[in-house]
Parts: C-alpha cells; structure tokens; sequence
C-alpha cells in the first residue's frame, strides 16, 4: 500500500504501518539531522581548536628544525633517544609508570579492605582521601618543606635524625678544636693528640674551644684542675673559654667549663692502651700502663650531627616525589576499591570461610579476583595519570637535582619554554608522550566494552 501523491509530486512509499515519512531526515532519536548538527557543531569547534589541531601542529612541527623554518624528518626523535637529559626523563617515566601506580593501588586495596573491619573505618577513609582536595602545586610546596634536610625544618628529617639519634650515640663537642699554644695537635682523621708523652708526675692539660657555652652538657661543671697521685695519668679536659672575657690560656679558669663525657684514649707505638671519659667538671684518670704515651682525642668526639637523609639529592629525588604522588592518589585508589569491594556478594566470602580458608586466603583466593576489574581501572587510570606527572617534579625537586628527577612533561616544558627553547624537540616530545598514553587508552577502551557486553 502506499500513499497518494500531491498534486504535481510523485507518489513516496509509506513506511510499514501506513503511516507517511515527514519530510526531511531524521535521527535515530526523531531529531532533524540538521538541528543536531547545529546543536553540536560549537562543542565539535572547540574540540577541533583544542585538541585536534595542537595534535596535528605538534606532530607536524616535530618534524621540522629548530627555527621552524627546514624540515628535519626525524632528527628530533633522533635526539630524544640520544640527548642525556631526555634519556633521564624517559628512564624516570618508567620508574613513575611502574612504581607509582602499583604502590598506589595496593595502599588503596589494603586501606579499603581492612577499614571494613572497623568502627570508624568512614572516618579513616575521609583522613586518607583528604589530600585529593589539595592541588598538586600546594601538594609539592608541603613536601618540599617536608624534605627539607635541615631536621629542624624538615619533618622527614626530624624523624629520622630522632630515631637515629635514639640508637646512635650523637658527638658530644662537634666543631671543637685546639688553638696553636695549646698543648695538642692535629692526629689525623680529625682526632687530636698531645704534643709530648705524658707522665703521672704531671696532670695533663687538654684544652679545647669551638664549642658555644650554650651547646655544653646541661649537667656540666665548673672545670676542676687535677691532682698527680704519682701512679695513674691524670688530666682535665675542659673549655678554654670564659663568657665575657678574662679568662688565661692553657690555665683551668673558675669560669670554664668541663668537656664532660668526652673520650680520652691513651696510645703508645699506635695501639690504643687505655681509654676513659672525663667527668662532669672535665677531670679524668688513666691507669698506669699509660705512662709514657700520647693521650689522644678521637674524632667520635668530634664528628658532624647527624643530619639525616638527602631526600632530594640525585639519589633519592624520584623515590621521594612518588612518595609524595602516593599520598595524594592512594585515597583515590581506596574509595574506588572500596566501592567496588561493597558490591562483592557476602555468600561467596562466608562459604570460603565454610570450606576451611583463612582470611589470607579469602583475600588472595577470592576477594582480589572479584576486585579484578575495579583495580584494572585504579592502575590504568593512574597510570594514565603519571605518564603527563608535572606539577610535584617542577615543585619539590629543586635546581641541583632536577636534571636528576627530570621527567617527560617536565622536559616537554623546558624544551618548549626554557632557556634553550627547541620546539621542534620539544613537539617530538610531546607526540611521544601520545603514543606512550594512547596503548593504555586503547586496553581501557577494550575491558569497557568487554564489561558492557557482559
């Protein structure tokens, strides 16, 4: 059947049900194509303006040289895999791509498993996504302080020097030194010795400066001359320095103060005899078989404070800024796992249970190949995420180590906008970065649709 033509018009067949098509073509969903078409067009413009065409500028100038004006063919990307900086930036990008997804997402899996076990597991979950809300530029500004070396600023310092400190005994006198006219010389290694044996007949004399009246033992005492008793060897170590003036050289003044607890050690024809510790007012005594040796300063009175760690030197930078990353991102992984962890059926993990399994084994067994999916896209998506890493390089790496926790992006920038600009490199760079995310994107792409078709 079909309908009647109008006057001066050819007859158009119907649809099946007798009912005519309007004229005009239409969308699946009924709207005139044009209309569609209208309604789209802005979005597709500002598609094309910002993503589209820096595309295809950026592979189209990364073939040219570094003025823009001769063709190059493939000398950037030649110098991508042969310029030491770039090199490092690449390295790098795999140490980011492998390291800080994974640590990532296995904080999150176990983060959002063991806090369904606890009361206030909602609170913990809160504390641990809070750091989402911080943009990475102020992320990178906290843990530049958090790293600084100095264990008064830094607090990552401040823990470790104070734990160091807690099973390592510190120097007692660091910086401290003789002068010229005192009765003691450089040993070597940054010990001291005495100019001349020593003898029981006569106390021995070991004055030492250098060290601030304030930074003394606080139980320390007024420094005590020593007696001769004619069998041990007896002496005083002390600070050669009086507060305000007046004090004599090489004489134990009222004033001054014992170097408490600083270790004498007796040598004689390089072997160490005897050794002992001055008392609080700087006196100390030697037994008998000292007689005749050189009494001696060793440099564990002497040595530097411990310091702590250089977390941002050449050798710890990158491991230290996917510390910081894991921070920020490790409560992303866990609201994403835990979500996916609530729809995991109950029935399933009660009757592993039945059937003899621990609860490692529930976890291994059952829970982390139900949780397959939801953490294939916690990695892939921070993966994704890490490749374009920027913001917390530039920040907390600072001038001396950055060409050491260089990255792509990183490099992309200070080949595009620094000092020696190379946008032909500097594209190049930005094309490889593309087809390092596009596989990834692409797997992404795969496992949706294998999800959907389910």
């Amino acid at each position: 059947m079909s309908t009647t033509a109008t006057q001066g018009s050819p007859a158009r067949p119907g649809p099946p049900g007798g009912r005519p098509r309007a004229a005009g073509v239409r969308s699946v969903t009924g709207t005139r194509l044009a209309l569609a078409a209208a309604f789209l067009l802005p979005a597709l413009a500002l598609l094309g303006a910002l993503v589209v065409y820096p595309i295809g500028y950026s592979v189209y100038r990364s073939f040219f040289d570094r003025a823009g004006s001769g063709f190059a063919g493939l000398a950037n990307y030649g110098e991508i895999f042969t310029d030491d900086a770039i090199l490092t930036a690449v390295k790098n990008n795999a140490i980011w791509v492998v390291l800080a997804p994974s640590v990532a997402t296995v904080l999150g899996l176990i983060f959002a498993v063991l806090t369904e076990r606890v009361r206030w597991g909602t609170a913990f979950k809160l504390v641990v996504f809070m750091p989402m809300a911080i943009s990475m530029l102020a992320a990178g500004i906290i843990f530049r302080l958090v790293y600084e070396q100095d264990p008064e600023r830094g607090v990552a310092n401040a823990v470790w020097v104070g734990v160091h400190d807690t099973f390592t005994e510190s120097a007692s006198f660091p910086k401290a030194h003789p002068l010229a006219f005192h009765p003691l010389t450089a040993g070597g290694g940054g010990s001291f010795l005495t100019k001349e044996p020593v003898s029981a007949r006569t106390p021995v004399l070991l004055p030492l400066v250098g060290v601030a009246p304030d930074q003394m033992p606080g139980d320390a005492a007024p420094a005590r001359p020593a007696r001769a008793d004619g069998e041990s060897i007896t002496g005083t170590a002390w600070l050669d320095f009086t507060r305000g003036g007046g004090g004599r050289p090489n004489v134990v003044d009222p004033e001054e103060l014992g170097l408490k607890g600083i270790m004498v050690e007796a040598v004689k024809d390089g072997e160490v005899v005897a050794t002992t510790r001055a008392r609080a007012d700087g006196t100390f005594s030697l037994p008998a078989a000292a007689e005749g040796s050189r009494l001696r300063l060793p440099p564990e009175n002497f040595r530097e404070p411990y310091n702590g760690v250089e977390w941002l030197g050449p050798t710890l930078v990158t491991p230290a800024i996917i510390g910081s990353y894991v921070w920020m991102w490790a409560g992303f992984a866990m609201v994403l796992i835990a979500a996916g962890l609530a729809s995991v059926p109950r029935e399933l993990l009660e009757a592993a249970r039945m059937d003899g399994a621990n609860e490692w084994q529930v976890f291994r067994r059952v829970t982390v190949p139900l949780l397959a999916p939801v953490l294939a896209v916690v990695l892939v998506t921070l993966m994704i995420n890490v490749l374009k890493i920027f913001d917390l390089v530039f920040v907390i790496a600072p001038g001396s180590a950055q060409d050491d926790a260089n990255v792509l992006a990183l490099q992309l920038y200070r080949s595009s906008f620094g000092t020696d600009t190379h946008l032909g490199v500097g594209s190049a760079i930005a094309v490889l970065l593309l087809l390092l995310v596009l596989p990834v994107m692409f797997f992404n792409l795969r496992r949706l649709r294998r999800e959907s078709r389910r």
